[in-house]
C-alpha cells in the first residue's frame, strides 16, 4: 500500500505496513480484524502493548521513532511495543514487539495492567509490562532511530513524547509499578 505524502514536506513518506490487526469494541472485546492502514483510516479500537525497559540504575529505555513512522514521526516512546495482530494473545505482542524493536530476548515480562487511550483518533486498548534488562540493544531500523536511557522524571519532561506511551508511564505510576527515583 502506498501511503500519502506527509503534511510536513520535509519528512520523508511514512510507510504502512499492510499486515492483519485485531479489531475490538469500545469494551476491549474481539470484533474482527481489518488491514492496519483501514485500522487507522477509520480510527477501529484495536489493542497494544506496551513494554517499558528499565534497568538497574531505575532508568528507562527511550526509543526515538523513525521519521518514516505513519503516526508521530520523529517522536519518542517510553515504551516498547506496538498494534496486537489478528488473533495474536496480547502477551506474544508484547514479546515480538520488544525483539523487533530492541533486540530484547528471553528476559521475564511482567504484566503490570491495562489502559485505555482515546486521544487525537487513536482508540487503544494498551497492555501494559515492565522489563528489567542491562544488555546490548539492536535497533529496528525501520522503526528505531536512536534509543537512550534516562531517569523517569527526565523522560517525561523530553518534548515530544508520543500521547499513548506518556499515558502508559503515568498509569505505570498512578498504580504503583513504577516511582520517581527508583
Amino acid at each position: 500500500m502506498t501511503a500519502k505524502p506527509p503534511l510536513d514536506p520535509t519528512l520523508p513518506t511514512p510507510r504502512v505496513a499492510d499486515e492483519a490487526i485485531q479489531l475490538v469494541d469500545a469494551r476491549n472485546r474481539p470484533c474482527g480484524s481489518a488491514p492496519r492502514a483501514l485500522m487507522r483510516r477509520f480510527q477501529f479500537w484495536h489493542r497494544a502493548t506496551y513494554v517499558v525497559v528499565r534497568n538497574r540504575r531505575g532508568e528507562i529505555c527511550v526509543q526515538r521513532r523513525t521519521l518514516t513512522k505513519e503516526v508521530f514521526p520523529g517522536g519518542l516512546d517510553l515504551a516498547a511495543g506496538g498494534v496486537v495482530g489478528a488473533g495474536e494473545a496480547v502477551h506474544v505482542a508484547a514479546r515480538r514487539e520488544l525483539a523487533e524493536e530492541l533486540g530484547i530476548r528471553g528476559v521475564p515480562l511482567r504484566h503490570a495492567g491495562e489502559f485505555r487511550h482515546d486521544r487525537g483518533g487513536n482508540h487503544i486498548f494498551g497492555s501494559l509490562y515492565l522489563v528489567e534488562y542491562d544488555g546490548p540493544l539492536t535497533l529496528q531500523v525501520e522503526e528505531v532511530a536512536d534509543a537512550f536511557w534516562c531517569s523517569l522524571e527526565e523522560a517525561l519532561a523530553l518534548e515530544g513524547v508520543t500521547p499513548d506511551t506518556r499515558q502508559a508511564v503515568e498509569a505505570l505510576i498512578a498504580s504503583g509499578w513504577l516511582e520517581a527515583g527508583r
